[in-house]
């Protein structure tokens, strides 16, 4: 028996044991949304045998109606039981699916397809990218008809305890359900804004992280709702307090080691962590598209709200774009903090690794490290230290991206195109809405 026919069988073995009646194939679009069709179990052994069509034409930035005929093909490994959707002792199951053509071949505007073809191209040069993040998210308050407002859940602020953290049994709901579905979570608490929180959960491989990103994202969606709150992910949903990102921690193993070590040279970084911090920080402004994907992730992305927007890097200074956080050996690894959680994980790790490729094979050097405040450095200060910044809007990113080759090559051609035209009519849309700053500001004035 193979491996494969010996997993069908196990998941066939737990949805008769479990009382599974729903299974859903999730996928993600573009946009980072996740999307499913859900089957009754007798579908199960046409789920398993990649026999589900979808058609590709209603999944904006998929196919055009001429071409829209493709397949779903589970990722076995993602099976899991969805303890919250159990009723009358049925439950529902998932699996996390690659999207195909007709012919069978990954679709080249999948999302998923596309980080595996970049985790291929790293596997040649012998490396696995770990990925550990840190998601940050806002529950509010919903009205009288269950519409979200902008009210905080509570008025709790960095690592509270209830009462005045109102949240610790939302918390470990969401702690529990993700245990349950395999999670191993390192830390829960609230965070510095009010109504805003943080769950950790431990680092893995590329594509398990950029699942478990997704995954994360609908189970705190999800439990948040059975309380009646509303939780959110949106990197900035109230003016003049800290919005919401998602550090990335970074490493590159091979052979089994974390080659970002080297315990003789300074700073106990190797030459391929170096070159790694170098490529990252060379096409960081050319992939904030992609890890800040909408207008309102450039209204994180100001000073003065503890938001990494200085392109530098340090080993302990939190204002730098890139952190080096203390811990060696098998734990060494770059901390980018740029990223939102808005942001599609499968095209953001992407994009990530082909920066980091690139300044590893062609050793790209970083600059020194900045140990100064950054936050509080003048602007002359910071162009006598040649301290850049980030784009500040989602326009100024999408043209930047435009513009390298390296970062466009990570994404394909076909999810460039969809994604640069969607970006361009995001922007567009916002540019010409009329505000209610806007009336406040002018209409009585002119």
């Amino acid at each position: 028996m193979t491996d494969t026919q010996a997993q069908k069988e196990r998941i066939t073995q737990l949805c008769e044991e479990n009382n599974v009646a729903l299974i859903r194939l999730q996928f993600c679009d573009i946009n980072g949304t996740i999307k499913n069709l859900s089957l009754p179990i007798s579908q199960l052994q046409k789920v398993l045998n990649n026999e589900i069509m979808l058609d590709g034409s209603s999944i904006k930035g998929f196919r055009s109606i001429e071409t829209s005929d493709m397949y779903f093909f589970p990722d076995l490994n993602t099976f899991t039981i969805l303890p919250w959707c159990e009723r009358n002792g049925e439950n529902v199951a998932r699996i996390i699916c690659d999207i195909h053509n007709a012919d069978g071949t990954p679709f080249e505007g999948c999302p998923r397809c596309n980080l595996k073809r970049m985790l291929q191209r790293a596997e040649k040069l012998g490396y696995k990218m770990n990925v550990g993040p840190e998601a940050e998210f806002f529950i509010f308050e919903r009205d009288n008809e269950g519409h979200p407002t902008t009210n905080p859940h509570d008025k709790g602020g960095y690592y509270d305890a209830a009462p005045t953290d109102m949240a610790e049994d939302i918390r470990r709901d969401i702690v529990e359900t993700l245990q349950e579905m395999n999670f191993e979570i390192e830390a829960s608490h609230h965070e510095v804004a009010d109504g805003q929180h943080e769950i950790d959960f431990k680092y893995a491989d590329a594509l398990t992280t950029a699942d478990n990103i997704i995954t994360f994202k609908y189970v705190v969606k999800s439990i948040a709702n059975e309380y009646g709150v509303h939780a959110t992910f949106m990197p900035k949903p109230i003016f003049g307090i800290n919005g919401s990102g998602m550090h990335c921690n970074l490493s590159l193993f091979k052979d089994g080691k974390n080659i970002f070590y080297a315990q003789d040279r300074d700073f106990q970084l190797s030459k391929e962590a170096l070159y790694s911090i170098g490529g990252v920080l060379k096409h960081v402004k050319s992939f904030t598209a992609i890890t800040n994907p909408i207008v309102n992730s450039y209204k994180r992305l100001v000073p003065g709200y503890e938001a990494p927007v200085y392109l530098a890097w340090s080993l302990a200074n939190r204002s730098a774009l890139i952190r080096v956080p203390a811990k060696r050996g098998i734990a060494t690894r770059i901390e980018l903090r740029s990223p939102d959680p808005s942001c599609n994980p499968y095209l953001a790790l992407a994009a990530i690794l082909g920066a980091i490729l690139d300044g590893i094979e062609n050793k790209i050097e970083p600059p020194l490290q900045v140990e100064e405040n950054i936050y509080e450095m003048t602007p002359k200060e910071l162009k006598r230290a040649h301290i850049d910044s980030l784009p500040g809007s989602l326009i100024s990113a999408v043209e930047l991206l435009e513009k390298d080759e390296v970062v466009k090559n990570a994404l394909g051609e076909h999810i460039l195109n969809e994604f640069v035209t969607a970006k361009h009519i995001e922007w567009d849309k916002y540019r010409t809405y009329v505000t209610q700053w806007e009336l406040d500001s002018y209409l009585e004035n002119y």
